[in-house]
């Protein structure tokens, strides 16, 4: 590059990943041509529906090892770049920018506004500011390198332009022209499978209670070590929740397989084991109370005296005359119900799977929609997040094989590697 000729950088995407990659280059760079490509006419969805409206931007994990953890794709390589951007650099790049963040007790970080319009405002003042363009309805057909390692880019609409150095930070790769185009440069595209998505089912013991959560349950399926603990919410398709969240994305791949036709096991009490359930049985039928009388606090009534007309147990039955094989039948339910998951649902097929409040009154909002797969980790300098095949060409965000659970680390993980990318691509 001479010095009189501006550096062209072409982000794609404008979505979280994209805009952070945009931004970090043109404040390291005022001087470079950054552009921000954009197939929809909308940017930034993500960041206003995430959380309920309110933007889940991070999570309180500082430890890199620890963050890690939450990533059932893409761990180890996100380990160094932790070691370069982690949730405490994220914090501080906002209270920077005037945006302050707040931690709720389950880790989760949002701005104290509650509002995730103040996250978008945030990135639209700094990209005005900075002089970012923003061009919509322009989504990226297809790639090639010149001789002089400049890219052309075609576009939607049948134009072409020409960049020095591109970000992809798409979101996911599904099945495009654009795939086909990575593909014939020689990246590897890993099978895409939905992750955190709600689980359909069709059952009596939780039909008609959609609103009604468990606060600590533990969810499993078949396959050893598949636990994953935390809320579980009753929905009217069937159950979403935290817990179930977390545990479609650490088994994306193993559910996509059964076509999301499959079995899981909910432990209602937590770590309660049927010992100590047994024994709160015991002193119960001390007394004369009725069976369909509030027992757990952690349950709630309605999905209690659902459990207990589901095991055969007449309204007027007391604890005192419980027949033995009803009792069995209820520590079964609560411990190791057994529920046949039918299919699955994303916010993209206007699921209800987290629930917040407005003026006071109950209001349910979708949750972000994750995919695994995507361009093989393998094949990007997690360094710099550019491609080992294409020189001049980064990644970003879920374009990339990786993927967090819910909680702020699906944005963390946009965040880390658009600031690296944004870095490298302004050297």
């Amino acid at each position: 590059m001479t010095g009189q000729t501006k550096k062209s950088i072409a982000v794609i995407g404008g979505g979280a990943a994209g805009y952070f990659a945009a931004l970090t280059a043109a404040e390291l760079d005022p001087s470079a041509e950054v552009t921000i490509y954009e197939a929809s006419r909308r940017t930034l969805t993500k960041v206003q529906i995430s959380g309920g409206g309110r933007c889940n931007v991070t999570h309180s994990c500082f430890a890199p090892k620890q963050l890690t953890r939450h990533y059932p794709r893409g761990s180890r390589e996100l380990l160094g770049a932790f070691h370069r951007w982690q949730p405490r650099d994220t914090i501080d790049w906002f209270a920077d920018r005037g945006v302050s963040l707040k931690t709720e007790a389950d880790g989760r970080m949002f701005p104290v506004t509650d509002d995730s319009k103040t996250i978008i405002q945030c990135f639209e003042q700094q990209a005005n500011r900075l002089g970012i363009r923003l061009e919509k309805n322009l989504g990226l057909q297809g790639m090639a390198v010149e001789p002089d390692g400049r890219m052309t880019l075609e576009f939607s609409d049948g134009s072409f332009r020409h960049a020095d150095k591109v970000c992809l930070a798409t979101g996911s790769l599904k099945g495009s022209k654009l795939s086909r185009s990575l593909e014939s440069l020689g990246h590897h595209i890993e099978p895409l499978a939905p992750s955190l998505f709600a689980f359909n089912l069709a059952d009596k013991r939780t039909h008609g209670l959609a609103g009604l959560s468990v606060q600590n349950a533990s969810v499993k399926t078949a396959r050893k070590g598949s636990d994953q603990k935390g809320p579980v919410l009753m929905t009217h398709r069937g159950l979403s929740g935290p817990a179930i969240l977390k545990l479609s994305a650490w088994e994306a791949r193993e559910l996509q397989a059964q076509n999301y036709h499959f079995q899981i096991w909910i432990n209602w009490l937590g770590d309660t084991s049927e010992n100590q359930v047994r024994e709160r049985f015991s002193q119960l039928r001390k007394g004369k109370t009725q069976v369909k009388s509030k027992v757990f606090e952690a349950l709630p009534r309605r999905f209690w005296e659902r459990l207990v007309e589901t095991c055969g147990v007449g309204e007027e039955q007391k604890w005192a005359q419980l027949p033995k094989d009803k009792e069995s039948a209820l520590v079964g339910e609560l411990i190791q119900g057994c529920y046949s998951v039918q299919g699955k649902t994303t916010n993209k097929e206007n699921v209800n799977i987290s629930l917040v409040r407005s003026n006071g009154l109950p209001k349910v909002v979708p949750s972000e929609f994750v995919t695994c797969g995507g361009i093989c980790r393998k094949e990007i300098d997690w360094r710099t997040m550019e491609s080992k095949i294409v020189p001049g060409l980064h990644f970003a965000g879920e374009c990339i094989d990786y993927d967090g659970i819910t909680g702020g680390f699906n944005f963390q993980g946009a965040w880390t590697t658009g600031r690296i990318a944004g870095l490298a691509i302004t050297e």
